[in-house]
């Protein structure tokens, strides 16, 4: 199991969200507009420059200003002088044993995030993380026995993608166009923290990735995954349009009380209701349940029921995760053969059923088991 520790970025810091400088990654197009018209670029010239900046940032990956060829020499330094093209750095990447890769960012202010990328036969899917920690507290999850620090900004969010395809040599050159060698085709809003309740930072980072002109991954390649924030789950659909999964795990409000405490502020009904409106909504655009598979908890065949009984009507894919253990769990894996009739019930039912292979658990990066080492690590400086 290769384990690369990298040595961190030790400038000065002033800014969450960059060294010094303001950070143009992260900005929305009218944002970097006006940041380029408080510097002195003429307004009839901001939105040129922004879209050639936009293509630099986020369509060839540029970390510095002085690549960017086709702007005069004098606005590149004018640039430099007020602004900062910096990612987080990569203070640990391990990889997994099959391919996955988790790495371990280290933010401008010192506190740190995890992202995994996980590859497949015909698509590579990143899972980026919207929190430093978490607030929901999900009994079976390991970010959830970690605090909430705070949100991430949208340039936080958007990075975690860009230090990705850093790491993975994804970016075109001048040797021709990234198709053909894209590794990264998926990303998914499934690691440390609640992404609805960072909304106004979630989608003005999606929105970036999304963007034609840029990194540009479809917003069918994009799963929000919630808890189940339900005043944002339709805004959600309406401003950001990505796909939904929802971190459902139980088939009564007594059990998900336990499993998923915010079901005691939105119940299963509540819950429920509100998926039925979502955008968009159809069979080619189905909400994803997510279901970890817990040893006598969750996983009868009498919890299989009802669950095809209170999602009927809803276009929807269940996944079905065996639990991925972390140290100090309370909770056991389903034994194999219970799984396999969990999901013949479901798929009896007609819905889609497939077992989530667990990825990555040889390095703690499967699913649930995501925890940033950073308050360790200043708990072991403060000794």
């Amino acid at each position: 199991m290769p384990v690369t520790p990298l040595v961190p970025d030790v400038t000065a810091v002033s800014r969450p969200d960059g060294p010094g400088h303001p950070n143009l990654i992260g900005l929305t197009r009218d944002a970097m507009r006006d940041a380029l018209i408080g510097i002195g670029v003429p307004e009839k010239q901001a939105r040129m420059r922004t879209s050639q900046l936009w293509q630099w940032i986020y369509q060839k990956g540029a970390q510095d200003f002085s690549v960017m060829t086709n702007l005069a020499k004098a606005f590149r330094g004018q640039l430099a002088e007020h602004f900062t093209l910096a990612r987080p750095a990569i203070t640990t990447k391990q990889v997994s044993m099959d391919g996955t890769r988790k790495y371990l960012l280290r933010l401008f202010d010192g506190h740190e995030v995890e992202a995994v990328y996980i590859p497949d036969e015909n698509r590579g899917t990143l899972c980026i993380s919207s929190q430093v920690g978490c607030t929901l507290n999900c009994s079976f999850c390991h970010t959830g026995t970690q605090n909430l620090v705070r949100n991430l900004s949208a340039g936080e969010i958007v990075a975690q993608v860009m230090v990705a395809r850093d790491d993975l040599d994804e970016w075109p050159d001048d040797s021709g166009p990234v198709e053909g060698r894209r590794r990264i085709t998926n990303v998914v809003l499934m690691g440390m923290g609640e992404p609805l309740y960072n909304y106004e930072n979630v989608r003005d980072a999606m929105h970036i990735v999304m963007d034609n002109e840029g990194i540009s991954i479809s917003r069918r390649r994009i799963t929000l995954s919630t808890s189940g924030v339900v005043p944002q789950i339709e805004r959600a659909g309406q401003e950001i349009g990505c796909l939904l999964a929802v971190s459902f795990h139980a088939t009564t409000d007594a059990v998900r009380d336990q499993l998923v405490p915010i079901n005691k502020k939105w119940n299963i009904e509540t819950l429920l209701n509100t998926l039925r409106a979502y955008p968009r909504l159809s069979n080619s655009e189905r909400i994803t349940f997510e279901y970890v598979m817990l040893k006598g908890i969750n996983d009868s065949d009498a919890d299989a029921r009802r669950l095809v009984a209170l999602i009927k009507g809803i276009p929807a894919k269940i996944n079905l995760i065996p639990f991925n253990p972390w140290p100090g769990s309370p909770y056991q894996r389903s034994d194999w053969d219970r799984i396999e009739a969990f999901a013949e019930i479901v798929n009896n039912a007609g819905y889609a059923s497939p077992v989530r292979t667990p990825r990555g658990e040889d390095i703690m990066a499967a699913c649930g088991q995501l925890k940033s080492a950073s308050q360790k690590a200043r708990a072991s400086a403060r000794k």
